[in-house]
């Protein structure tokens, strides 16, 4: 329920608070950025070479992993480190508007402390971290509106997460956008306005981790926290060309965001880790993990990370389509060119056929899930503050014909059919070993119909929202860029449904101009590790380290 509010501003006169914040922050860099633009390019990727230092460029151009090495080693000063980041964030800020608010003072002073040590406090000693706004903050005064102005300056402290990190010696440096209602596959909200990709400003950096997306494909960041419940870890990495990584729901603590609908068991979402690299993605996993964080949240699973390590060549599922939307020529060029890749290095590869699993269904049952209220919660909370719902909110809200106010025999029934749904996955899964006694490790799919879609055009979640819906753990990785001259439009193709037409009717190879192209490796439930060991191995089908 809300709470009415006692002489209440205009949305408008609100949201100049937090934007006040940011600007602020943002300005406080020094030296002052010099060299910007007057006109912003339609790819920003050429911005850090003409603004940044040499010296700050070497610097943000390596991974975690390896300024980790030098933070260790001390060749590398977290301060110094941590001011190049944040002068990266800043440029990213201008060229995409990702950030909520920069940590000039706080990081610096954290960072100056960690360089006072005689020795490294833990595995992330001195290494910046990005954080997505509604998650929490360290800071003193933290506040998180997570793109609601109904919470505009609303006191928000830490998360387990992210007190963990921070034990491990990290320097929490940006806080990054989320959409309104953190439900859209976009990232824009009325607060902070539309964040845009950085390889096309014309296309999203996607959502709901839109804003740490963003960064971290201008390399504003080598590793943040995302958040995923229908694809917003893998969606945005997948978009912007980084790696992602969505964990089985209870394996990380998420409890303590600023969110809405706490409480609900309906479906469930996850923090994760989204970077510059794959090593990073497992190192995140096992520091938090070796903190043990069932110990203060019992409701997680009780287990340390164990790395998984393949003792046979793998058995890889391709799925072409989901049997809803046929993906967009690059994904399905992308997904031939890794498959072969993988038979070429001695891999066996099968086809996933999703037709007689019904990936429809799975959606109504999930949108469903989403909603068991209707959006009554957070509808009334727009509503509350006056604000505008946006296009995007209104489409998983008010679109889906499932979301509804269900009664609690009605919502009982819902989830039966989710388990219901969930048993009939993991029965076709263990069948893929009936002939030979091998079941598939794991699932290569596409996670979106394309590359980076056009503002406001996010409209199918099924790529990335099944998984959730079977808490399947997943993870992205970037393959190609979309090719003008490969990847023409198939104008032979006669689209299958409503979802499938927009779909198609979507796609122009010009549109997507620079846009990367990641897939997706998707793995059973619980079996995280064994999702990571497989990007391992099909990253060096790929002949990469």
């Amino acid at each position: 329920m809300t709470t009415k509010t006692v002489a209440k501003q205009p949305w408008e006169e609100r949201v100049k608070i937090p934007r006040k914040v940011r600007d602020d922050s943002v300005a406080r860099v020094d030296p002052p950025l010099q060299g910007l633009p007057d006109k912003l390019p339609q790819n920003s990727q050429g911005l850090a070479q003409a603004v940044l230092t040499p010296r700050e460029l070497e610097i943000t151009g390596k991974s975690a992993i390896e300024l980790l090495e030098k933070l260790q080693s001390r060749e590398l000063s977290s301060e110094e480190v941590t001011r190049a980041f944040l002068r990266r964030a800043a440029l990213a800020q201008h060229a995409t508007n990702c950030l909520t608010e920069l940590l000039w003072d706080e990081a610096i002073e954290r960072a100056r402390y960690l360089d006072s040590l005689p020795e490294p406090v833990g595995p992330l000693h001195g290494l910046p971290i990005s954080t997505k706004e509604h998650h929490g903050s360290k800071s003193k005064n933290g506040v998180a509106n997570a793109s609601y102005v109904y919470w505009i300056g609303k006191p928000q402290g830490s998360i387990l997460l992210y007190d963990i990190l921070y034990d491990a010696g990290c320097v929490y440096f940006a806080r990054t956008t989320q959409p309104q209602t953190i439900m859209h596959l976009e990232t824009e909200s009325n607060i902070y306005g539309r964040t845009v990709n950085p390889y096309n400003r014309n296309l999203t950096p996607g959502g709901s981790s839109g804003g740490e997306s963003a960064l971290i494909g201008f390399r504003g960041s080598v590793l943040g926290v995302g958040g995923d419940i229908g694809g917003s870890i893998r969606c945005p990495a997948a978009h912007t060309g980084i790696y992602g990584f969505k964990p089985t729901t209870k394996r990380l603590p998420s409890s303590g965001q600023r969110t809405h609908m706490i409480g609900k068991e309906t479906i469930g979402s996850t923090l994760g880790p989204m970077a510059t690299d794959r090593d990073s993605l497992e190192l995140f996993m096992k520091v938090a993990l070796a903190a043990k964080p069932w110990r203060l949240d019992p409701g997680l699973t009780a287990k340390v990370w164990t790395p998984y390590h393949f003792t046979k060549p793998l058995k890889i599922a391709v799925q072409w389509w989901d049997g809803v939307v046929k993906p967009h020529p690059p994904m399905l060029r992308a997904l031939k060119e890794v498959s072969e890749a993988c038979k070429a290095a001695g891999m066996e590869v099968v086809e996933w056929d999703c037709t007689k699993l019904d990936h429809k269904k799975g959606w109504d049952i999930t949108a469903g899930l989403y909603w068991p209220d209707g959006g009554a919660e957070v509808l009334g909370m727009i509503e509350e503050a006056g604000e505008p719902i946006l296009p995007l909110t209104k489409f998983i809200i008010h679109e889906q014909p499932t979301a509804k106010n269900y009664n609690m025999h009605e919502l009982w029934q819902l989830v039966a059919e989710r388990d219901a749904y969930r048993e009939r996955y993991a029965r076709a899964w263990t069948d893929t070993g009936k002939d030979d006694g091998r079941e598939v490790d794991v699932i290569l799919c596409p996670p979106s119909f394309g590359a980076a879609t056009p503002h406001e055009q996010s409209r199918y979640w099924g790529y990335t929202s099944n998984w959730n819906l079977l808490d399947y753990p997943g993870v992205v990785f970037p393959v190609t860029t979309v090719d003008q001259e490969k990847d023409k439009k198939d104008v032979d193709y006669v689209p299958k449904n409503a979802e499938d037409k927009f779909v198609y009717e979507m796609y122009s190879p010009e549109k997507y101009l620079d846009a990367p192209v990641n897939l997706q490796i998707i793995g059973r439930r619980s079996y995280d590790e064994k999702v990571l060991a497989a990007l391992v191995e099909i990253e060096k089908a790929l002949g990469r380290k």
